[in-house]
């Protein structure tokens, strides 16, 4: 696709094109996946982090927002309620925290792998130097999730302190590729300063990168952030970026994400109609679910994990998708198809 074309579909408010861009990416979605969507298992395990980006609930001088650490022992409960509930994919998912350093992150994979020989690791912790990331993979863990959020410097330092560099991410998400692992990266729309020429440079960088993964949410304000007064980004601006990733990325996995179905309650669906095939069900204990606040009003903080997931394997058949429990691995790696529905 050209950049013109892209930027049209980025802009149009026509439902009809709107329609045949869902049909499309659904179309090549089912080329390479079927009719799977993939259950990971998330595990929010931290929420401290020594970054201050400026529309994150989480961030360092948000003093309102109560703060929790998870220790490998109850890491380890949420992977055997998940593995008990058929989950073959867990995602520890964190701010990033000084407090794990790289021998306690290794301690906690080498013990997660050492019970789940079979099991892919998911890392979502943030930016960390190669050595870090080789010993990570080492020890065992598979993919690893670092959302670029933007590609355009200057939209780049305008949400993030000037100590932080958009530089410094994608030489990160290079990096992991290199290494080995399955990567995923992604971002939001519809922040404060986006322009649409921004998300296409979004898409022009993802297509170089060429990641197994690919997570894509509206921006949410949070509070007491320097975004919190700004307005949340669009729904359907955000389900046309899903299908342009799908059409323009055809083998990689495409979240429904959480904040999705946060800003719509019926997000997640229409995120698999527009090409999505992945939902990340939560095995966090259920009493921290609400302090990981990364946004306001975040969905699904209180269920327990069998509930949540039986609720969302029924939504995704109602949608006319079938529910799979098993790896899931990237296409971009693995060529097989297997299905084991719920």
């Amino acid at each position: 696709m050209t950049d013109a074309e892209i930027l049209h579909y980025i802009t149009t408010d026509d439902r009809a094109e709107a329609e045949a861009l869902y049909a499309g990416a659904r179309a090549v979605r089912e080329k390479h996946y079927g009719t799977d969507v993939y259950f990971r298992g998330l595990i929010e395990f931290t929420s401290y982090c020594k970054n201050n980006c400026f529309y994150c609930g989480i961030r360092r001088d948000n003093a309102e927002t109560r703060r929790y650490r998870l220790s490998r022992e109850q890491i380890l409960e949420c992977c055997r309620t998940g593995n008990a509930l058929g989950f073959r994919t867990f995602v520890l998912q964190g701010g990033e925290d000084p407090y794990y350093t790289d021998e306690k992150m290794i301690g906690i994979i080498r013990a997660i792998r050492a019970e789940f020989p079979e099991h892919a690791i998911t890392l979502s912790i943030g930016e960390r130097s190669r050595e870090s990331y080789e010993a990570f993979y080492e020890a065992g863990a598979d993919r690893y999730l670092l959302r670029h959020e933007t590609a355009d410097e200057e939209h780049y330092r305008a949400m993030h302190p000037a100590e932080m560099k958009l530089s410094n991410r994608k030489e990160c998400l290079y990096t992991l590729r290199e290494i080995g692992f399955q990567v995923g990266a992604g971002f939001m729309v519809g922040t404060p300063f986006q322009t649409p020429e921004c998300l296409l440079e979004d898409l022009r960088f993802l297509e170089d990168l060429d990641p197994h993964m690919v997570g894509i949410g509206p921006f949410i304000p949070a509070s007491h952030t320097p975004f919190a007064g700004y307005p949340a980004g669009g729904e359907e601006r955000t389900l046309r970026m899903v299908a342009l990733t799908r059409l323009l990325l055809p083998r990689t996995l495409l979240p429904a994400t959480t904040a999705l179905g946060t800003l719509a309650g019926d997000g997640r669906e229409k995120a698999l109609l527009a090409g999505a095939n992945v939902v990340m069900p939560n095995l966090s204990p259920v009493d921290v679910r609400k302090l990981y606040s990364l946004y306001d009003n975040k969905i699904c903080t209180g269920d327990e994990a069998a509930e949540c997931l039986r609720c969302m394997s029924l939504r995704i058949k109602a949608t006319g998708f079938c529910p799979s429990m098993v790896r899931g691995d990237s296409r971009v790696a693995f060529p097989q198809i297997q299905t084991v529905p719920v």
